[in-house]
Parts: structure tokens; C-alpha cells; sequence
């Protein structure tokens, strides 16, 4: 897919513009705190996806703006279509969505029509941080591949979210805990789906990201991803199988959870293990191991969707080129050419810039093309 042209106006400290982009590479150059991440932020929601910068609609819009507008018009599907994107600070819904000029109720429709793929800086560090920030990955992933994870993932994290308030209440009102079963019940079904589909990407996951790990280290290592459950669930468990393990583990834990006012197994506290050579890259990896490792996770992730959907992804880099050294550097740029990639840079644009790129100069909220 392609992005072919974007308006908006109020987004974060950005003016309002039109912009038309190159099917190749675009690259955003400008010093710091220009805008330049600003722009990579608004592409990626058209995905479908929160920020990846964890920012909620009111931290988005212009501090004094009433809200803001994006529109994208892209290619995909082998036809041309166009997305549009309102937030109102003053009005209490979502952010309206539309979709070739139909209303939708949800941002689950544009995660259907625009697959993106984000590289940052943050995801640099996804390897030396807790499971939750790759659970965050794994999440944002499933829900890429399949708008039904999604439904499942919002289910399951508003159940999680009352069994918690009644494992809290259970300490004061005794008599409450025969009604925790009801929302076990409901749990077990929403976690054990999702445990499932996370098997699945992850077979995938580890097959890819070890066919990019040995391109990066010349074939010297080998990059290992594993799924871990915490209900003790394993990679080639039906569905069914998953339930019944969810559900003794719940059993099991039913007075821990009660005394700590929180489930204690489940999908959410999941994770995934990343090991080179059989060691952990989180231990034992050097920084550039660990940097190796999340850039293969990360193409991974791109073909993935590119095998599912028929479509390359685009491509977002956040001021990730400079992290990286010469030879990472050149390994990625050589993976992703084939896709439209968007690029910010503070500097070394002659080295990373080719031919058919399309620069844009970003200082202090204005966009404009050389």
C-alpha cells in the first residue's frame, strides 16, 4: 500500500498543510523538537493504532486549538481511497473516522484498510524493558493481523479490568467471591483465544526474525522467539486446552489473587522470550545484539503482514538511523527499499537520502518540500 497525499491542521505544534509523498522514501529533516515526529505520529494513526508514543486525543491536538483534522488519500486494494481522522476537545465521543466518506464508528475499520509498521527509539530499548512492553508489541501486532483480536483484546482488558474491582471489593464483602466465576468464566474464554493467536504469531515471528538476525550477523547467530504463557499453556495446545489450563490456574491462584486484589496469570502477564544462541539477549546481549534483534522482530513483523494481507506495510523510522551503526544501518535500509518509507532525520541526509526520495524541511511546525 501507499500514501499518496495527507492534510491536516492543529496536530500537535503542526500548521496546517497539504503534503504529497513519494512512493519510495520520505524523509523529514529538521533539528529537534521541530515536528518532525509529529508528522510519523499522525501517518501511524491512520493505522488504526493508539499513538505510539502512548498519548492520549487531548495531548495530540494544539494546546489552544479546538482539536485537529488529518486526512490521508492512499492506495490499496489496487484502488484509491481516503481516510479522515476528527478530534473535538469539546465533544465527549471518539475521534470520528471516515472511510471514503462513510462515517464508522470505530478505528478498528481503519486497522482493516492501512497496515503501518513503527520503528522508534522506544523500540530500541523493547528488548532491556519488562514483559509489558513486549506485550504492548505483541499486541499491537495481533490486532494488525486480525480487527477480531482487537474486539477480543478490548473484551478481555474490560473483564480483567472488573474481576480486578471485585478481587479488591471480595476483601471487604466475603460473600462476593461466588460471583467471581462469572467473570472468570468470560476470561478464560477471551484470554485463552488471544493466548492462541499469540502462539501462532509467534511461530511465524521466530521463523523470520532468525532468517534477518543471521543476515545481520553474517550468519554467526541464531535468534530464537518464544512464547511464554503464564497459565502454563504450550505452542501446539488447541484452544480447548488452553481454557482448561487457564481455568485450574485460576483456581489455583483464586486466594492469591483475592489477597493481592489482582488476577495474577493470564494473558496479561504473559510474555515473550528472545534469546540468541540460546541465551537471553535482555542478560546476556551486547547493545548491539539487543539493537540486532529488535530490528529483525521488527521486519518480521512488516512481512508478516505483507504474507497475510498481499501488501507491503509502509515503513515509519523515527530517528531510528542514527542509533544504529554503519553496518545495521545499511542491512536495514537494503530490507526495507522495496517499501514506502518514511524517514525522520536530524542529520547525515546526503548519506541516507537516494535519488527518488522526497525531502521535507519541518522547523517549528511548518512543512514544506525542497
Amino acid at each position: 500500500m501507499i500514501y499518496k497525499k495527507a492534510k491536516f491542521k492543529n496536530y500537535r505544534n503542526l500548521k496546517e498543510e497539504k503534503l504529497e509523498f513519494c512512493k519510495n522514501t520520505n524523509i523529514f529533516y529538521g533539528q529537534n523538537a521541530q515536528g518532525k515526529t509529529n508528522l510519523l505520529e499522525m501517518l501511524y494513526l491512520f493505522s488504526g493504532n493508539r499513538s505510539f508514543r502512548g498519548a492520549k486525543d487531548q495531548e495530540q491536538a494544539l494546546f489552544e486549538s479546538d482539536g485537529y483534522v488529518a486526512e490521508l488519500e492512499f492506495f490499496a486494494e489496487e484502488r484509491e481511497q481516503t481516510a479522515k481522522i476528527v478530534f473535538n476537545k469539546k465533544d465527549k465521543q471518539k475521534k470520528q473516522i471516515e472511510i471514503n466518506g462513510v462515517k464508522k464508528n470505530s478505528r478498528l475499520f481503519l486497522m482493516e484498510k492501512i497496515k503501518a509498521v513503527i520503528f522508534s527509539p522506544e523500540h530500541l530499548a523493547l528488548i532491556k524493558e519488562g514483559p509489558a512492553s513486549r506485550r504492548k508489541f505483541l499486541c499491537s501486532a495481533l490486532c494488525s493481523l486480525k480487527v477480531k483480536n482487537a474486539n477480543v483484546l478490548y473484551r478481555h482488558n474490560k473483564i480483567l479490568n472488573q474481576r480486578n474491582a471485585l478481587l479488591k471489593d471480595i476483601c471487604k464483602h466475603p460473600d462476593l467471591k461466588e460471583t467471581l466465576s462469572i467473570w472468570d468464566e468470560s476470561l478464560i474464554t477471551c484470554g485463552s483465544t488471544l493466548t492462541h493467536e499469540a502462539f501462532k504469531f509467534t511461530q511465524k515471528l521466530n521463523q523470520k526474525a532468525n532468517e534477518y538476525h543471521k543476515g545481520i550477523s553474517g550468519g554467526a547467530e541464531e535468534l530464537t522467539v518464544e512464547y511464554i504463557s503464564s497459565v502454563g499453556a504450550k505452542s501446539d495446545d488447541t484452544t480447548e486446552q488452553i481454557k482448561e489450563k487457564y481455568k485450574k490456574t485460576l483456581e489455583k491462584n483464586q486466594r492469591s489473587d483475592i489477597y493481592m486484589g489482582a488476577t495474577t496469570a493470564g494473558f496479561q502477564r504473559d510474555d515473550i522470550e528472545i534469546k540468541i544462541n540460546g541465551k537471553s539477549v535482555k542478560a546476556y546481549g551486547s547493545q548491539g545484539q539487543q539493537r540486532s534483534a529488535v530490528i529483525s522482530l521488527k521486519l518480521a513483523e512488516a512481512a508478516i503482514i505483507e504474507e497475510t494481507f498481499g501488501e507491503k506495510p509502509v515503513i515509519l523510522l523515527d530517528d531510528v538511523l542514527s542509533e544504529l551503526d554503519f553496518d545495521r544501518r545499511r542491512f536495514l535500509t537494503e530490507k526495507i527499499k522495496d517499501f514506502q518509507v518514511f524517514i525522520t532525520l536530524c542529520e547525515g541526509l546526503e548519506e541516507n537520502s537516494d535519488t527518488d526520495a522526497f525531502i521535507f524541511d519541518v522547523a517549528d511546525g511548518n512543512v514544506k518540500r525542497r
